[in-house]
């Protein structure tokens, strides 16, 4: 019999708005999970894919699942190799994780066929090593948040220090999904490399409100701070009602309101007495803009990966 293992991984919310490269948030309504099956072939092969998609890249150069597997067999030099069925639930080019709960489900589950497996915050650096299959160099944000669960920072890349972050009860997340689509690395491309310094000194600013604000459960300094002056004007012109949607989720009490990641989904943080009237006022917003959407919600504390049961077609794989 044929050792399998399943695992789960949510969709994230990279940046946070104010958190560009350095803030991950994972968003657990939806999940990618990835099925490792052990085989005696070393490599790693592609196997069924289902749920959102039915077709992925074969090459593990150009699949995050397959990319992450393969590093976790290849840190252990493993004497085996790995064949992973892959359903998706997260939408790809949606800036909502889609590649990064590939990569880190993949990395998790190939890891419980280990005879010694690694620790979860270990597995950050093969999850992200996939990751480097949907952008070269790979962000960390969404893969860290889809990784330990919740709101998370890179407080250093090398070595890596990646905490979580405490979150303020009684808020919600609230993700809007247009019919549209944004590639990673394109919108990373728009970027300028440079910043006059008024911006950087007002983005510091409003990072340091927002820290604060989670760690104290301050919600006024969570206002003052949930707002992107850095990177989403660069951006805004990927998705025309960005403005008009933000405006509404803030004249409902929205928290805050920017891109999710790279888009073209817009989240909000809202109170949870607010929640619904936020996330109606999106609704419309995207409506009269004539623009199809799709909507989802989460906890703030939402988990990160998980060890799933197997069924019992797999377990015989």
């Amino acid at each position: 019999m044929t050792a399998s293992a399943r695992a789960s991984a949510p969709a994230s919310i990279g940046n946070v708005g104010v958190g560009f490269d350095v803030l991950g948030q994972a968003f657990d309504a939806v999940r990618d999970e990835v099925v490792a099956h052990k085989e005696e072939r070393t490599g790693v092969r592609l196997g069924q894919v289902s749920g959102l998609m039915t077709q992925l890249p074969e090459n593990p150069m150009r699949n995050t699942a397959l990319r992450a597997a393969q590093a976790v067999l290849k840190a252990v030099n493993a004497p085996f190799g790995v064949r992973l069925d892959v359903i998706k639930g997260v939408p790809i080019s949606a800036g909502m994780g889609g590649s990064a709960a590939s990569a880190v489900a993949a990395a998790a589950a190939v890891n419980a066929l280990l005879d010694k497996p690694f620790s979860t915050p270990d597995l950050l650096a093969f999850a992200l090593e996939g990751e480097r299959a949907s952008a070269d160099p790979p962000p960390w944000d969404n893969v860290m948040a889809s990784l330990l669960g919740g709101l998370v920072i890179a407080a250093q890349l090398d070595p890596a220090l990646v905490k979580p972050m405490p979150v303020p009860k009684g808020v919600t997340a609230i993700l809007f999904h247009p019919d549209a689509k944004t590639e990673t690395q394109a919108a990373r491309d728009v970027l300028k490399p440079e910043t006059p310094l008024n911006t950087a000194v007002e983005h510091a600013r409003r990072l340091g409100a927002f820290t604060l604000g989670c760690a104290v459960s301050d919600l006024d300094l969570i206002r003052a701070g949930l707002d992107d002056i850095l990177i989403e004007p660069q951006r805004a012109f990927l998705l025309p009602e960005m403005r008009d949607v933000k405006a509404a989720a803030l004249g409902a009490n929205a928290l805050g309101c920017s891109f999710s990641g790279s888009g073209p989904s817009i989240f909000a943080w809202a109170s949870n007495e607010d929640a619904d009237a936020v996330q109606q006022a999106m609704a419309d917003a995207f409506k009269s803009a004539g623009r199809g959407t799709r909507v989802y919600r989460a906890p703030l504390e939402s988990a990160g990966v998980r060890l799933e049961p197997l069924e019992e077609q797999e377990a015989c794989a």
